[in-house]
């Protein structure tokens, strides 16, 4: 069933370019790579870049790589036969021939064993793979479109990736922008998931958003992106009395009945002496805690900081040895 890909909406610079890169790479019959952070949309794109290829009233099948266990991969991949392990009932397809015609779309491909890596290399020079438990081959005319998160470069320099399966499936390697650097879409987004979710529960009139949210949407990083700024948006929309969203919660997780850190005291004094200490002890927990939000990416964390990429470097080199990542 073809998907909805309305959430492929923008009208950024970065956003349009990569679109025409989608549509430019649909139409030649080559295996792509869409390079990623989480929620920055990788399925949608694959979907779309299938969609508009000369096999998209073919099958488009999915299979999510980091969802299973490693010894489980092989079998949804490739099928079995009856009883060709302990527990294989009737003989299953598997996701490749399911895909016969059409495109499988391999989510977070970097997690793939590398006996497994070996089958598909020999899929994509052959067109020919055998199911679990048998040496019969069966043909298969696929598409493959991976995508992941991870250096897949740097994982085959190490050999945990195979670098001849690795250069059949980079024909092309396309970088989904960050939603932090398409800011001209980021309310463009955040109106159109508050327009859905208004309709999902009903409600009447046009969703807005008070001036200090619009300010606290557009500063945010965002760093679990499209996926994240949707969650916020239907969170912010579902909670609201009105049809002015007067506040959003960016961290769900926040609990209101943990007890702060800070005295109760309102007549404490400071100790002066230990300005110094203060400070360090306060810059190592910022660098800490962005390090944190950001999946460890020094550069996100600069910005989520609101400093340069050399400030952040300087202190990271200045307390690494004290940090807890």
């Amino acid at each position: 069933m073809k998907r909805n890909l309305n959430d492929a909406i923008g009208e950024s610079t970065q956003f349009l370019d990569f679109q025409q890169s989608i549509s430019r790479v649909a139409k030649i019959d080559r295996p792509v790579l869409f390079i990623g952070e989480r929620g920055s949309g990788k399925e949608l794109a694959a979907a779309r870049l299938h969609y508009l290829s000369n096999r998209w009233d073919k099958p488009f099948i999915t299979l999510n790589c980091a969802a299973l266990n490693p010894n489980l991969i092989e079998t949804e991949l490739f099928g079995h036969t009856q009883g060709a392990y302990t527990g294989a009932g009737a003989k299953r397809k598997g996701r490749f021939e399911e895909a016969n015609g059409g495109t499988l779309f391999l989510d977070e491909i970097g997690l793939l064993p590398m006996e497994v890596q070996s089958k598909i290399l020999r899929v994509v020079e052959y067109g020919v793979f055998e199911m679990v438990g048998s040496s019969e081959p069966i043909k298969t005319n696929v598409r493959i479109i991976g995508a992941t998160n991870i250096n897949l470069k740097h994982l085959a320099d190490k050999g945990e990736f195979k670098a001849d399966l690795l250069d059949r499936l980079s024909f092309e390697v396309l970088f989904l922008p960050p939603l932090r650097a398409r800011k001209k879409d980021i309310m463009l987004l955040a109106s159109h998931f508050a327009s859905r979710i208004a309709k999902e529960l009903e409600l009447e009139g046009v969703i807005e958003f008070s001036d200090h949210v619009i300010k606290q949407i557009n500063d945010y990083s965002w760093p679990g992106n499209i996926r994240e700024l949707k969650n916020v948006i239907e969170r912010a929309v579902y909670c609201e009395e009105t049809n002015i969203i007067n506040s959003i919660k960016l961290d769900p997780f926040k609990n209101p009945y943990q007890e702060t850190e800070t005295t109760s005291d309102s007549t404490a004094e400071f100790n002066l002496s230990n300005f110094k200490d203060d400070i360090k002890k306060l810059e190592r927990n910022y660098i800490s805690e962005a390090l944190k939000q950001c999946d460890n990416k020094q550069k996100e964390a600069s910005e989520l900081l609101n400093i340069t990429y050399d400030q952040f470097r300087g202190l990271y080199r200045k307390y690494k040895d004290s940090l807890n990542n």
